[in-house]
């Protein structure tokens, strides 16, 4: 893959692109503040959310039904024509509430069209034994691209205001509609969905879902998996923060270390390909369970281990069992399962910070670590029980353009 322009370009104009999307996310909520109250602010950030998760579904079908490479193109354009517009009006009306709620909901709904689709290229793109590799070179760049964004953000929004981070941000848009117009081709098609109503087609994805086993044990242990890390890092590290006295530094050098270790677990995958891809994933996440718990107890040093070791695991998990679900899912269905892992992830989150804030209060933040840890290593376990995720290898199998509409024997040994 090392030599593969053509995909690590496209790496290239993810990181290119991620970064556009963090610099737009920081000057958004920075303008919201400053324009509403905290609270309104807040809503305004999140606003793009709801409309995402009612469209998301849609979007799967749509990714299984057309070309995703056109659906990308077009939903692109649509956000230079949204960040434009938000330009303009910033210059001739000025900085107001409802353009900033109308940008969000937009957004929202454009990724709800474009995270399907975008989500099936690194399938197209590369043989099924290189997916893991491909996979830790993917989250690395968006990784580098979104720091390298937020920190850029800041200082964009403060000279240039709305208007200029919006601009900015249909830059890096317009380049992805270039290399995908330009240089972008799959290399591996994927099967595509028969034409039919929408809501039979989302209908027909549950019925994948509940028919394929193997599948469904991916789609409904990955949906879990921020509900347990996302807590514990957002909330958990900063209560324990502020009860130790430890200040507000010690919490962005936790979450430093989580996104320095992410890197270096994703990075790894560039050399050492394990041949059990799944099983040394889901063990990775149970280490990650028992990490989760390291971070309501002990002093600052076993915090800041236990914060690295999620960081090292989730980068290299998340590679590894990424690369198992692009390959083994039915390519005719890739989209409308990836929307239904993201979808349990955006509905179900606000309930999971809730809780764990809750258990927080009333028993303290220790046990709310160990609760959410405990959980998360015993539904990493589970998967691991299952004949047919212990023998998936991407490695021992064959990906070439005339196995690619059949991945599962492609890539489950005998």
């Amino acid at each position: 893959m090392t030599r593969d322009r053509v995909a690590l370009g496209w790496l290239g104009i993810k990181a290119v692109s991620n970064a556009g999307d963090a610099l737009w996310t920081v000057a958004l909520a920075w303008t919201a503040v400053h324009v509403a109250s905290p609270a309104v602010a807040g809503l305004v950030v999140a606003s793009g959310t709801i409309p995402r998760a009612l469209v998301l579904l849609l979007g799967g079908v749509v990714a299984d039904r057309r070309e995703p490479r056109l659906v990308m193109m077009v939903v692109n354009v649509v956000r230079v024509a949204v960040l434009v517009a938000t330009a303009l009006w910033v210059m001739v009306a000025g900085t107001t509430l409802p353009v900033l709620i109308a940008a969000a909901v937009a957004f929202g709904l454009c990724d709800a069209l474009y995270q399907p689709s975008a989500a099936t290229i690194s399938r197209q793109l590369v043989p099924a034994e290189q997916l893991p590799a491909y996979a830790g070179a993917s989250q690395t760049a968006i990784r580098l691209g979104s720091m390298a964004g937020a920190a850029l953000g800041g200082a964009v929004v403060a000279a240039w205001g709305l208007g200029g981070s919006a601009v900015a941000n249909a830059v890096t848009f317009a380049v992805v509609v270039g290399y995908l117009a330009l240089v972008l081709r799959p290399r591996y098609p994927l099967p595509r969905a028969e034409a039919e109503p929408v809501l039979r087609g989302v209908a027909r994805g549950f019925g994948h879902l509940r028919d394929e086993p193997t599948t469904r044990t991916l789609v409904l242990t990955l949906s879990g998996l921020n509900l347990a890390v996302s807590p514990a890092l957002a909330l958990g590290v900063a209560l324990r923060a502020q009860g130790e006295g430890w200040g507000a530094g010690a919490v962005g050098l936790m979450q430093a270390l989580v996104a320095l270790g992410a890197a270096v677990g994703a990075l790894t995958l560039l050399r050492w390909r394990p041949r059990r891809e799944a099983v040394v994933g889901f063990w990775l996440l149970v280490l990650q369970g028992v990490a989760i718990v390291g971070i309501g107890v002990g002093s600052l040093v076993t915090t800041a281990v236990a914060c690295a070791v999620i960081g090292i695991t989730a980068g290299s998990a998340s590679s590894l069992l990424g690369a198992v679900f692009m390959a083994l899912v039915d390519g005719a269905y890739l989209g409308r399962m990836t929307s239904i892992l993201q979808l349990g992830d955006d509905v179900l989150m606000p309930a999971a910070m809730a809780a764990f804030g809750a258990l927080a209060a009333a028993y303290g933040v220790g046990a709310a670590c160990a609760a959410y840890g405990l959980a998360m290593a015993g539904l990493m376990l589970l998967p691991l029980s299952r004949p047919a995720i212990r023998r998936i290898s991407l490695t021992a199998g064959v990906n070439t353009p005339a196995t690619q509409d059949a991945p599962v024997a492609a890539t489950l040994e005998a």
